[in-house]
C-alpha cells in the first residue's frame, strides 16, 4: 500500500487501484496491431490502386474516401488508443474499443459493398481481426476498475439520452427509406445505382450497431459500467463514421456526379455531425480517469 496526502487528508491507496483497466496480457495488443497492419494494407491499396476496384464509379469513390479516412484518422486513433491503454489510461480504452468498432464497420463494407476483387482476402483478414480484437479486448477489461475510474458526478443520464437520440434518428432515417421500398412492387429500387444485391449499411446498423447502442444506453442510464463503456465507444465510433461518410460522399460524387448513391451536399452535413458529436465525446472522456490521475500524480510525488 502507498500512503499519500490528498486535500490535506491522509489516505491509503492500494496499488491495485492504480492498475490498468485492461488486464495484463499481450493478445489484445497483438490482434489490434495486426488489424492496424491489415487495415492499412487494404485501405492503402484500395486508395492508391483504384484500377483494382470493380464496383460502379460512385461506389469505388466511396470506398476510396473511406480508405483515406481509415489511413489518416481511424488507424492512428486505434494506435494512439492502444498506447494510452498500455500506459493505464481508461480514456484510451474507450477510444480503442470505439476505433475497433469503426474498423469492423468498414471491414463489413469492404467485404460486402465491394464486388469481389484482388484485395478480397485483405478485406476478410481485416474483418476477422476486427471481430476477434473486439472479443479479446472485451474479455480483458476489468469492468469494476472501469467503474472506479468514472467521475461520481458524470451526468450518465444525459449521455444515455444522447445515445437514444442517435439510435432513434438513425433508425428512422433508414426505415423511412426501407419500408416504402419493401412494401412496393419493386423493392430493388432502393439499390438503384449502387450495383449491390443488398445494402450492408442497413443490415449492420439495424441488426447490430443500433440495438447494441440502445442496450448500452439503457445500461448507462442505470449507471452500469459496461453500458457507459459502450456509450463512450459508440460515440467514438459514430464520430469516426461521420468523418468517413463526409469524405466518402465527396469522393463518390466526384467519381460520378449523377449517381443517386453519393452527393457532395452531404459532406458538410456529416462534417457538422462529426463536430457536434465530438463535443459530448470530449465531455465523456473528461469525466474519466480524474481520480486515477490525481492518485498517480500524488504517488509519483511521494516517491520523488
Amino acid at each position: 500500500m502507498v500512503t499519500t496526502s490528498v486535500g490535506g487528508d491522509q489516505q491509503k491507496i492500494r496499488l491495485n487501484e492504480l492498475a490498468a483497466v485492461v488486464r495484463r496480457g499481450h493478445l489484445p495488443y497483438v490482434l489490434s496491431g495486426a488489424l492496424a497492419v491489415a487495415s492499412a494494407a487494404g485501405a492503402g491499396l484500395s486508395l492508391w490502386l483504384p484500377s483494382m476496384l470493380t464496383g460502379v464509379p460512385a461506389a469505388n469513390g466511396n470506398l476510396r474516401g473511406t480508405a483515406l479516412i481509415m489511413i489518416l484518422v481511424g488507424i492512428p486513433v486505434l494506435a494512439a488508443a492502444m498506447l494510452l491503454s498500455r500506459r493505464g489510461s481508461t480514456r484510451g480504452l474507450v477510444l480503442w474499443l470505439g476505433a475497433l468498432g469503426y474498423v469492423a464497420y468498414q471491414a463489413v463494407m469492404f467485404c460486402f459493398a465491394t464486388p469481389l476483387n484482388n484485395l478480397f482476402l485483405l478485406y476478410v483478414a481485416q474483418l476477422s481481426l476486427a471481430g476477434w480484437s473486439i472479443v479479446v479486448l472485451l474479455r480483458s477489461i476489468d469492468l469494476e476498475r472501469f467503474g472506479d475510474r468514472l467521475s461520481p458526478s458524470m451526468p450518465v443520464r444525459r449521455f444515455a439520452c444522447i445515445a437514444f437520440v442517435i439510435v432513434i434518428l438513425n433508425a428512422a432515417a433508414w426505415l423511412m427509406r426501407i419500408i416504402p421500398a419493401v412494401l412496393s412492387e419493386e423493392p430493388q429500387s432502393l439499390l438503384i445505382g449502387s450495383g449491390l444485391l443488398t445494402n450492408p449499411v442497413f443490415v449492420q446498423d439495424l441488426a447490430i450497431w443500433l440495438p447494441l447502442f440502445a442496450v448500452a444506453a439503457v445500461a448507462g442510464y442505470r449507471r452500469q459500467p459496461w453500458g457507459l463503456l459502450g456509450i463512450g465507444a459508440m460515440l467514438t465510433m459514430t464520430v469516426l463514421e461521420c468523418i468517413g461518410i463526409a469524405t466518402d460522399q465527396w469522393f463518390g460524387s466526384a467519381a460520378d456526379p449523377g449517381s443517386p448513391i453519393s452527393s457532395a451536399t452531404m459532406t458538410p452535413v456529416f462534417a457538422a455531425m462529426a463536430l457536434t458529436l465530438a463535443l459530448p465525446l470530449a465531455y465523456f472522456l473528461r469525466e474519466i480517469d480524474g481520480r486515477w490521475l490525481a492518485m498517480l500524480t500524488t504517488r509519483n510525488l511521494s516517491h520523488s
